[in-house]
């Protein structure tokens, strides 16, 4: 309860801030991270050591510390975004990359899924999207009970409709889609050994969603994948809207989940530095297989 309302406040004073000094702010929390001991450095090193084994030790340090800087700009930047008025927020959208396969995937009318994954800003490319298009996701409440409402209203108040993550949300994203909506779905997290099936992501097997292949393949959506690239210096956002790779809506749902992890693996290739690198992306193991983030296992 206290730290909820210690991080509400945070939050509402970050909010008063320019966005390169809350940015800034951000990264210099960030960088804390690098030069301490603490679980998300761990976890990213892990991450980053094990997908991209074939860099240099140097390189990799690099992309631990920028990227462990960028997890505090997201931080401290969500406050503008949630609570700034949109008149202010949209406009720090520079330039969208990709809109026309949006706008042809609406044309068909048989509605467009639309994947976010924890790349760049992934609240700004949410804000966006449904002040321009409309969108349907689903919520979950956050662990701090405090943020519930700050959650709620800033990510609501461009026109997104927010849907809880249970069967009745399901029904409410197939019916968006034939309806020739667009639904958002954040496509990198692990649903739980009942809702995923495993598919290499960086050459690892990751527990990952069926769901999204259910509901392209029922509804033949089209599907694209979306992510805001956080600009240097505070400058705003640039929105990509790239195609999904074939066989996404296969029948066969390790084929589909395995070109959905490739989509994704393409989006943080083009931008690793913004990746959220510090969530356990592979907590969940085939049966028989150790602990990928085990103490003991050493950084790779």
């Amino acid at each position: 309860m206290i730290r909820g309302r210690i991080v509400r406040l945070l939050f509402l004073a970050i909010a008063r801030l320019p966005l390169p000094l809350a940015q800034g702010l951000g990264a210099t929390l960030g960088g804390l991270l690098v030069l301490f001991p603490n679980e998300t450095r761990r976890v990213a090193r892990r991450n980053i050591c094990r997908c991209f084994p074939d860099w240099s030790p140097a390189r990799r340090r690099r992309l631990l510390r920028e990227s462990l800087m960028q997890t505090g700009r997201t931080a401290a930047e969500t406050a503008s975004l949630w609570l700034w008025p949109l008149p202010q927020v949209l406009p720090l959208l520079r330039e969208v990359k990709g809109e026309e396969l949006l706008a042809e995937g609406m044309a068909r009318g048989r509605g467009v899924i639309m994947l976010s994954p924890h790349l760049g800003s992934w609240e700004m490319t949410g804000l966006y999207l449904a002040a321009r298009w409309g969108i349907t996701s689903m919520y979950r409440p956050p662990k701090l009970v405090a943020m519930d409402e700050l959650m709620l209203r800033g990510r609501e108040r461009s026109g997104a409709q927010l849907v809880p993550t249970d069967a009745s949300g399901v029904r409410a994203l197939l019916r968006t889609l034939r309806q020739g909506g667009m639904i958002g779905i954040l496509p990198d997290q692990d649903p739980g050994r009942d809702s995923g099936v495993f598919a290499p992501f960086f050459g690892h097997p990751a527990n990952t969603m069926v769901l999204l292949p259910k509901l392209a393949r029922k509804s033949g959506a089209t599907v694209l994948f979306a992510f805001a690239e956080r600009l240097p210096r505070g400058r705003g956002f640039r929105l990509h809207i790239r195609p999904a790779p074939a066989g996404i809506d296969d029948a066969d749902l390790g084929i589909a989940a395995t070109s959905l992890n490739q989509g994704v693996e393409a989006c943080v290739r083009q931008l690793p530095a913004q990746y959220q690198w510090g969530y356990k992306r592979f907590k969940g193991r085939p049966e028989g297989e150790p602990d990928f983030y085990a103490r003991e296992g050493g950084e790779c």
